[in-house]
């Protein structure tokens, strides 16, 4: 998996949609963030430093430390909305799974380059298709330029299943991927 979006929601206060997308396909996994993790996740992609550590910062030295090191991140689950995620850690010859929020996983994974995978059930599940992502006019290691404004909610249960659908692809269409998510909730709710 490769980021490919982190988009601010204007409708959820503090909230940011973190998009995955499948460097095999045009699968994306959209995911609902806080804004500390986002501002974790775009500085760990500017590779900024100065000032204090942030928490992933603190958490990688605390590691090193201990000469733990990251292998990879692994979103593991989707349930109820929710996405779950491990840390796969090694202490020598040791190896370790380690329960983390997406969000914090990923964060941590930008800042020492290692590898995010999805299951395969979590994508069967939770991606969405998308035609083109393909961000080309941006500079995609600059976390302003994943930043793009999200416009207001429609209420989904007083659609049929076909008005969603089409509703689905014009999101889909036009990028709006925390509406798609909703909607594809929706249509997968009524299933």
């Amino acid at each position: 998996m490769e980021i490919v979006g982190l988009t601010y929601s204007e409708s959820s206060t503090g909230a940011y949609v973190l998009i995955l997308g499948d460097k095999n396909s045009q699968r994306k996994l959209p995911i609902v963030i806080g804004s500390a993790e986002a501002e974790s996740i775009a500085v760990g992609i500017d590779r900024q430093r100065g000032g204090r550590p942030l928490t992933h910062d603190l958490f990688l030295r605390f590691a090193k430390e201990f000469n733990v090191e990251i292998k990879e991140v692994v979103i593991n689950r989707f349930r109820e909305g929710v996405y779950y995620a491990m840390l796969v850690c090694q202490q020598g010859n040791d190896i370790t799974m380690v329960d983390a929020r997406p969000s914090d996983a990923i964060a941590i994974a930008v800042r020492v380059g290692c590898d995010i995978f999805a299951y395969e059930t979590v994508m069967q599940e939770a991606a969405i298709v998308m035609d083109d992502m393909e961000m080309e006019d941006q500079d995609e290691t600059a976390p302003e330029n994943y930043i793009n404004k999200v416009q207001g909610e429609t209420d989904y249960n007083l659609l049929t299943v076909h008005e969603l659908e089409d509703l689905l692809q014009e999101a889909i269409d036009n990028e709006d991927y925390q509406k798609a998510a909703r909607i594809r909730d929706e249509i997968k709710g009524r299933k």
